[in-house]
């Protein structure tokens, strides 16, 4: 008697929590999320407020959305609905819909749990990513999960277990008949790193599979995906990438298009703003993970104004990814970089896949960038057992091997294999930067190049950038070039004249010079936040 008691009742008060409302269609897109808004009346009829969600029922179908409420915007008795609700449930202007209160997902409970400092598993992680990507959580409970996150720590069970949630609630792919798929990722903060457009075509060109997938700048003057972006489409789909590496061995693809764990992209609008990075090891790993790599080589660029300031932490990070690796069965080893200077001479997109494209068709040699290329290349192919892995490399490039190969994904992916370097424009205004004494080049601000080359518009413009005549160590006469800066309007030119006033890009004085330099007043100390998958 009392359950047939309470079943009346719950009935009674669900009645009392639903309306049916008349749609109206906003025209707005919500980023993925599915957002109403409701009259203030109607909600106060419902018993909600803002951010509550609520069910959204039109014929058979149904959908939990996210509220906001309005008095003015949306009369009593109508419901205005996000792109993302019309297109999901099939709604027009005027249909009538059933309203009802709905329970705040379960992942909520979790998000909490994690703030308290509790440990997490797979099942809470899955939950909690899962309402990520369908849109059902908030901006602001996102950001409490990222925070939390960032102040309570993630051990390795949990980022194996985050990283395989990532995994699953995204697309996954399958290179069918390929055993010995292959990747490099570099945790960035060092510009110029064109170092993917070089090592992709050697190690397809010498019969491995390595499938790379890039992501575009966040906080750097050129993600992978901008350099690549120069030389041909990079926004494939699934089955594209799956043909290109069928034909190639290899491709070069932004992982934007892929929808290869998409929770990172909704993660890093968190990250970003708030200048921190708890994800680093869900985020490269799920990514990797997706794509069916076997051996990875992450790359630690180590040194002053690279993420990592020391060798002993990046051997600790290294340690770290190793084990996540096992983990996630991915055989991981990590390569310890030089990251005291940009890689090569280039910085920008334009600028960086035409020293790329320069460097496979032998017509410049880059010391830096090809010994940091063929190292990496020979911890790839030491992974599989192939020996001599540095001088096959080598060879590799002087043949012709490799430019052929790079040429070859050019063409499967839709561009001109016949592009020249000349070919790719970049912008026609630029400011030559002189040495105001002679010496040596004692230190490059990797932060200082990094801000020059985006304030004179990269990567959005991808002519915009930053040529180094000098390097560390080399010698500098008075008024010699040490850089050039180059955009593609004028305005953005003057812009990036005034932060390279405010922040000096590079340090010239006698060998073993004891003084760095003086300050005279209060220093602003802007510190500088890399963000790079």
């Amino acid at each position: 008697m009392r359950t047939e008691e309470n079943n009346l009742t719950s009935t009674f008060f669900k009645k009392l929590m639903e309306l049916t409302l008349k749609t109206k269609l906003l025209g707005l897109e919500t980023g993925g999320k599915p957002i109403v808004v409701l009259n203030k009346s109607d909600a106060e009829e419902l018993g909600i407020r803002s951010c509550s969600r609520v069910e959204v029922c039109f014929k058979k179908k149904r959908l939990i959305a996210i509220t906001n409420i309005s008095a003015k915007l949306i009369e009593e008795g109508a419901i205005g609905v996000s792109e993302e609700v019309k297109s999901e449930l099939g709604l027009r202007s005027g249909d009538e819909v059933r309203v009802e209160v709905a329970e705040f997902p379960k992942s909520l409970r979790y998000i909490k749990a994690k703030l308290e400092g509790k440990k997490l598993g797979y099942e809470e992680f899955y939950e909690i990513v899962k309402d990520v990507v369908e849109g059902r959580l908030s901006e602001g409970e996102i950001a409490s999960f990222v925070c939390a996150l960032e102040t309570r720590g993630i051990d390795l069970d949990e980022a194996a277990s985050l990283s395989l949630a990532m995994v699953e609630t995204g697309k996954k792919i399958e290179f069918k008949g390929k055993k010995k798929i292959v990747d490099k990722h570099s945790i960035g903060g060092v510009p110029g790193d064109k170092t993917s457009l070089v090592l992709v075509p050697i190690i397809a060109s010498l019969g491995l599979t390595i499938p790379k997938t890039s992501s575009r700048a966040i906080t750097s003057a050129a993600g992978t995906a901008d350099r690549a972006e120069c030389l041909m489409p990079v926004s494939l789909e699934i089955e594209e990438m799956l043909r290109v590496v069928k034909k190639t061995n290899g491709c070069i693809a932004w992982g934007g298009t892929l929808h290869l764990a998409p929770a990172d992209d909704i993660f890093i609008q968190v990250e970003y703003p708030l200048a921190i990075d708890p994800l680093l090891f869900p985020s490269i790993m799920s990514k990797k993970k997706a794509v069916g790599s076997k051996y990875l080589v992450i790359d630690i660029p180590c040194g002053r104004g690279a993420k990592i300031k020391t060798i002993g932490d990046a051997d600790k990070l290294a340690k770290d990814f190793i084990e996540l690796g096992k983990r996630l069965g991915i055989d991981v080893r990590c390569a310890v970089t030089h990251g005291e200077e940009p890689v090569g001479y280039c910085v920008g997109p334009a600028l960086e896949a035409r020293e790329a494209l320069s460097v496979l068709m032998r017509r410049l040699h880059v010391e830096d960038l090809l010994d940091k290329v063929t190292d990496i290349v020979a911890i790839l192919l030491g992974m599989v057992g192939m020996k001599y892995g540095k001088q096959r490399a080598i060879k590799a490039i002087s043949s012709g091997k490799a430019e052929r190969k790079l040429r070859e994904i050019i063409a499967e992916q839709g561009g001109n294999p016949k592009i020249k370097p000349e070919d790719i424009p970049v912008g026609e205004e630029k400011l030559d930067v002189l040495a105001k004494s002679k010496g040596f080049v004692l230190w490059i601000s990797n932060p200082a190049i990094i801000s020059i080359a985006r304030a004179a518009g990269a990567p959005k413009d991808k002519g915009a950038g930053i040529v180094l005549h000098k390097k560390l160590g080399e010698p500098v006469r008075e008024g010699e070039k040490i850089l050039t800066v180059y955009a593609e309007k004028s305005e953005k030119l003057e812009r990036a004249k005034k932060v390279l006033e405010e922040t000096p890009p590079m340090g010239i004085g006698k060998r073993r010079e004891m003084l760095i330099h003086e300050i005279r007043e209060k220093p602003l100390h802007r510190k500088t936040f890399i963000l790079e998958r």
